[in-house]
């Protein structure tokens, strides 16, 4: 028998929207959690966002709410808090991206819901740390991205700031939040204690860019500017061949010695401002000018030649479509087709961790407004009359 996931039989209370909150929501689902994505009665705004066969699923909505149940509550009323803390006592982690001062207006708090469960993970995923002057601003990806200093990044290609072409600061903070709630239930199952957990939006992506990026300001007082030098000099890019893009990336002084045997370039392996790590590292700028020299000489189909069975990191260039019949994603069957009965077939990207005793999986397709309101309620105790109560008010 398959084994369910490391989180079976953990619910998690899910009140967050957009994509941060519902990114983590889904990677806890996909490890075996009970995700009840509570929506109000007008739904996830993603629902109304990208291509769509019905109104209400829409891609971005599709992309990120699997493996959940989906309850409406209207929490602006008592009977929807009231329902909200019933579901809260029973429930292990409970989370929300709601601003601080509006979650203890409809008794989304920690100190309310930790009172009637002081097991449960209260989880808040916010643009910034409450206690800074910037705590309770409003926040989305591209604000997150201009004051992480990312944005500002994008001018070493772009030639001026650029937002990056991803929901970046909203997917990396999502895997920070479902990493601090696993750890936050590992500590419960050794101390019986719940916690408040707060994942912030522009602290997770400045300490993300740092790892690179701080630079001489690792040292106090600053020994050097900040900044990765390869990146800040905007040589680390794809250099065009004959017939498309190919990404090079020797690394190690093995690796630059076998591209230069290959190119037949031996005096510059015998150079050690190319041969060697403190050489190209001291100017590397005329040692990625000759590679892009050397990579627009040949085509795609040459270099895969003379590189396959080398060690050398590379890869032609994918566009978005390539990726739906790339070999290696094919070949590892990570594009799952599952059949939805109002939606038809669909195509979902597979959880990439590999865990052989407790896989991540899709046991449930991403739900419709609504649908599980009833089925939750009942059975978190909820009598018909109750049911009928609330869900009369939010049709």
């Amino acid at each position: 028998m398959a084994d369910p996931g490391p989180l079976h039989g953990l619910t998690v209370l899910d009140l967050s929207s957009v994509i941060l909150g519902p990114m983590a929501g889904q990677y806890l689902g996909d490890m075996g959690a009970d995700v009840i994505k509570v929506e109000g009665p007008e739904g996830d705004i993603t629902r109304s966002i990208g291509p769509r066969r019905s109104e209400g699923m829409g891609s971005l909505f599709m992309a990120n709410n699997r493996n959940k149940r989906s309850v409406v509550l209207d929490l602006k009323t008592k009977g929807g808090q009231e329902a909200l803390g019933r579901l809260a006592a029973r429930s292990d982690v409970l989370l929300h991206s709601i601003r601080t001062s509006s979650a203890a207006k409809i008794g989304v708090s920690y100190a309310t819901l930790s009172a009637v469960n002081p097991r449960l993970i209260y989880c808040h995923v916010s643009g910034f740390a409450d206690d800074g002057p910037y705590g309770g601003r409003p926040a989305y990806d591209d604000i997150i991205q201009a004051l992480s200093g990312l944005a500002m990044l994008q001018k070493i290609a772009a030639g001026e700031p650029r937002y990056v072409p991803s929901i970046m600061a909203d997917k990396v903070t999502a895997v920070h939040a479902a990493y601090a709630i696993a750890l936050a239930l590992f500590r419960r199952e050794r101390t019986g204690h719940g916690q408040e957990v707060v994942v912030p939006m522009l602290e997770t992506m400045v300490a993300f860019n740092a790892h690179e990026h701080l630079g001489g300001a690792v040292f106090e007082p600053i020994v050097g500017r900040m900044g990765y030098e390869p990146i800040r000099q905007g040589m680390r890019r794809p250099f065009p061949t004959r017939d498309g893009y190919l990404c090079l990336l020797p690394y190690t002084d093995a690796h630059w010695k076998s591209f230069f045997a290959l190119v037949d370039r031996p005096d510059l392996a015998a150079d050690p401002a190319y041969a060697t790590m403190r050489g190209r590292q001291a100017d590397i700028g005329p040692v990625y000018a000759e590679m892009g020299r050397q990579v627009e000489m040949r085509s795609n189909a040459e270099w895969k030649a003379m590189l396959d069975g080398t060690d050398i990191p590379n890869a032609v260039l994918n566009d978005l479509e390539d990726l739906l019949d790339d070999p290696h994603l094919v070949a590892t069957g990570f594009w799952e087709l599952r059949e939805d009965p109002g939606e038809g077939v669909l195509r979902l990207p597979a959880n990439p961790i590999h865990m052989p005793a407790s896989p991540p999986s899709i046991r449930l397709l991403p739900p419709r407004l609504g649908q599980h309101t009833a089925e939750v309620l009942r059975e978190n105790g909820f009598e018909e009359t109750e049911i009928d109560l609330l869900t009369s008010t939010i049709i």
